[in-house]
């Protein structure tokens, strides 16, 4: 049975609605307070605040305080965001700087 129009219209309308309310839980892997750390957090922080305010958390992982995660986790390289949720799990490695890929990353904007 096809569907029909509305219905497919609906239905998306739908999917759009939910996926501006769901949680997004993310963790950022960093190498100390270096200036580099320091911009990774601070661009995705504001990426964040613009547009999933009030719908994230946000970890922050120094990697050198904590490397058992790091290990659990695989980092290899660092910044490393990791999007646990929603599904699917993304990681973006490296430099944070390209607003629109981090979008795309987080699937926040379409390829």
């Amino acid at each position: 049975m096809t569907q029909q129009p509305h219905d497919a219209i609906d239905d998306f309308e739908r999917s759009l609605a939910e996926a501006k309310t769901e949680k997004y839980l993310l963790r950022l892997y960093v190498t100390g307070m270096t200036p580099r750390s320091a911009d990774a957090i601070a661009r995705i922080k504001s990426i964040c605040e613009e547009f999933l305010a009030g719908r994230y958390d946000l970890e922050v992982i120094d990697i050198y305080q904590q490397p058992t995660l790091a290990k659990g986790e695989q980092i290899i390289a660092t910044p490393t965001l990791i999007k646990r949720l929603p599904s699917p799990l993304r990681r973006l490695v490296g430099d944070l700087s390209n607003k629109e890929r981090v979008l795309l990353g987080l699937d926040l904007r379409e390829a």
